[in-house]
């Protein structure tokens, strides 16, 4: 792939992410930082930050629970490590780090 594919699939998965927080109505804020940095901020000041990394090619989210790398597969962003989707991922982690369920599928 290359860099402008990279960045036309990365930008629609944060604008994706945006989307689906905006509708879950989870007590949390979010903001884009930078054009490639969304932040999540939770009531209890902690943090989840997604990014894309332009030199792997990868979207990256930090949360308290740790660092995560995604992949662009041809049909998702699929984690380097485990069997989890991007969405999937950050719904558990949104919840995890939130103290209650959040579903952003």
């Amino acid at each position: 792939m290359n860099d402008k594919e990279f960045n036309a699939l990365a930008d629609a998965a944060l604008k994706q992410i945006e989307a689906a927080l905006e509708q879950s109505g989870a007590d949390l804020d979010f903001a884009m930082v930078s054009e490639q940095v969304l932040e999540i901020e939770f009531s209890d000041g902690s943090k989840i930050i997604v990014n894309r990394h332009d030199a792997a090619q990868e979207v990256w989210v930090a949360a308290r629970s740790g660092g995560f790398h995604y992949r662009w597969d041809g049909a998702r962003w699929q984690d380097t490590r485990r069997d989890e989707e991007l969405m999937v991922a950050l719904s558990r982690l949104v919840s995890e780090q939130g103290g209650a369920v959040v579903s952003l599928v």
